[in-house]
């Protein structure tokens, strides 16, 4: 395998480099005095970034855009073979690495190198972690799914020995990262065109726990089933968080907000209790809150420090991100694709003043879809309003024989009114004709789905 040499540079290419996490590696190699460049097809806000730190990206991805020096290319799991710079680039024998081997590589370069991973709540317990670490000058590293105002971006270079990265499951890239304090927030089914069940994802989350140094440490969800099956005989300390004293971590005296954001007594494994206050809503974000405190205390971060931190976290874009207000309706955009974020992001809305809750879910993939139909169904029925888009494919060609019209009829047969509609333009207009002052709308998915709030807004 091809091994990066931080003190004598090399010339890398990055295939997809407007990737969220790609962009972030480019940079940071970049900035480390590699020569960089790369492709993706079509220009994006995260390209432009890379542009204007004078990194080269092609437009369309051609075998010519590989003519020039290149000592490795770098690509991810949605360069498929038939990809024309995957073949040119073993047509010329270049060394290969994916993503996420690059990452493992690069988090070797660290003293303290954090991954935290799960099926759910990894950038916001990633963007967590960075604004209790920034908060305590420690300068570090930092590689965030998703853009986080505080950094400008998704990438922050710092100086330090401190890396923080989320460490996806998907394809099981993060068994080649390198952590030595590892998070998992949970293990749920997903991702079900990769693993073959949640037993095989299991498997792959212990793979990941087993990668923990001796002098490292688990930090992880105690109410995970089975959790022995995941935490047993690993060489490095355990650290749990969960609702119950059963977990080393632990809150009581929970409350809410006029807008559901919480605020809670935390209980650490010394006995200690220390009050927290959130500004993102949801019991769901209690549990990436008490993950992130964990690897602050793992850290020796100071309490004031940590309390403030978290009390100054605003949230991530597209995480129960407001947009904007137009004609008295509230329009909040969120990531949610699966079932349980689904669940969690409707509770966490609930708590927020409105007349009606307006969800418009894109649903994210066909195998997701049909994988999951029933419980996509089921959650979607805690808004009071349901339309559907139609599904966004990503990396899939085959439907399946599912469309949101299978989705529709199923939500319907609980009872829950629920619409679809072909195109954003008709989502629109049905928008601006039935909901009304004091109404929350919410575009919910991990497509293009965000567009129909801009729209609304007139952004």
């Amino acid at each position: 395998m091809y091994q990066l040499d931080f003190s004598a540079p090399s010339s890398i290419y990055f295939a997809g480099i407007g990737g969220v996490s790609m962009c972030g590696l480019a940079e940071l190699l970049a900035d480390a005095g590699f020569h960089v460049s790369g492709s993706d097809r079509a220009r994006s806000r995260l390209t432009d970034v890379l542009e204007s730190k004078g990194i080269r990206v092609f437009y369309g991805q051609r075998a010519e855009n590989l003519d020039g020096h290149i000592d490795c290319f770098v690509y991810t799991g949605a360069i498929l073979p038939d990809n024309p710079e995957y073949i040119a680039a073993h047509e010329k024998n270049l060394p290969c690495l994916t993503r996420g081997q690059l990452m493992g590589q690069i988090m070797k370069h660290y003293d303290m190198p954090v991954g935290i991973s799960g099926t759910h709540g990894k950038t916001t317990t990633t963007s967590m972690v960075s604004e209790i670490l920034m908060h305590a000058n420690l300068d570090p590293t930092l590689s965030v799914g998703g853009i986080f105002k505080d950094i400008g971006g998704n990438m922050r270079i710092g100086k330090s020995g401190y890396f923080v990265t989320e460490a996806c499951e998907y394809t099981n890239s993060f068994l080649d990262f390198a952590p030595k304090i590892g998070i998992i927030l949970n293990i749920s089914a997903d991702h079900l065109d990769f693993f073959k069940d949640l037993a095989d994802i299991r498997h792959s989350f212990r793979r990941y726990a087993l990668l923990l140094p001796e002098d490292g440490c688990l930090i992880i969800n105690g109410e995970i089933e089975n959790l022995s099956e995941i935490t047993e005989g690993l060489r490095c300390p355990v650290v749990t968080f969960g609702g119950t004293a059963a977990s080393d971590y632990h809150p009581s005296d929970i409350s809410y907000d006029a807008l559901g954001r919480p605020e809670f007594l935390l209980h650490g494994p010394d006995g200690s209790q220390r009050r927290f206050i959130l500004q993102v809503p949801g019991e769901h974000n209690i549990y990436n809150a008490m993950a992130a405190i964990a690897l602050a205390d793992r850290l020796s971060v100071d309490d004031n420090i940590i309390i403030e931190a978290l009390k100054a976290y605003k949230g991530t874009d597209r995480r129960f991100e407001y947009k904007g207000t137009v004609g008295g309706v509230t329009v909040i955009d969120d990531y949610a694709h699966h079932p349980e974020e689904i669940t969690a992001t409707l509770k966490a809305a609930r708590n927020f003043p409105h007349k009606k809750l307006w969800c418009i879910f894109q649903p994210h993939t066909y195998t997701r879809t049909k994988t999951f139909l029933k419980e996509f169904a089921q959650a979607l029925t805690l808004a009071d309003g349901v339309v559907l888009a139609d599904i966004y494919a990503a990396r899939e060609n085959d439907d399946l024989g599912i469309s949101s019209a299978t989705l529709q009829a199923e939500i319907q047969a609980l009872g829950k009114e629920c619409h679809y509609f072909p195109t954003f333009d008709e989502i629109e207009n049905f928008l601006l004709e039935n909901c009304i002052n004091g109404d929350m709308l919410i575009t919910m998915g991990a497509g293009d789905v965000v567009k129909i709030g801009e729209s609304l807004l007139g952004n």
